[in-house]
């Protein structure tokens, strides 16, 4: 393997913005700030806008379709299943 090709790939914190949420992982980005974990190590901290904890699909506050509706409605307008 080629040394110096690859970027550094690192410990580093990911805060949720709207949820306060935080986790450990590793990445290459980097930043500025830093933040001193449960484990007493200071890492870097990345903020982002969303993430699992605060995206609606993930957190199961996804709006529902109401499909039930929608095929009555169809069945209203083109006639039911059992119409020939």
């Amino acid at each position: 393997m080629q040394q110096d090709k690859h970027p550094d790939y690192h410990p580093v914190v990911f805060r949720d913005r709207a949820a306060g949420y935080a986790f450990l992982t590793r990445s290459t980005a980097t930043s500025e700030q830093t933040i001193e974990w449960d484990d007493g190590e200071t890492y870097p901290v990345v903020e982002v806008e969303i993430s699992s904890e605060s995206h609606p699909f993930y957190t199961g506050r996804a709006r529902t379709v109401d499909t039930e509706g929608r095929v009555a409605r169809f069945e209203r307008r083109y006639g039911g299943a059992g119409a020939d």
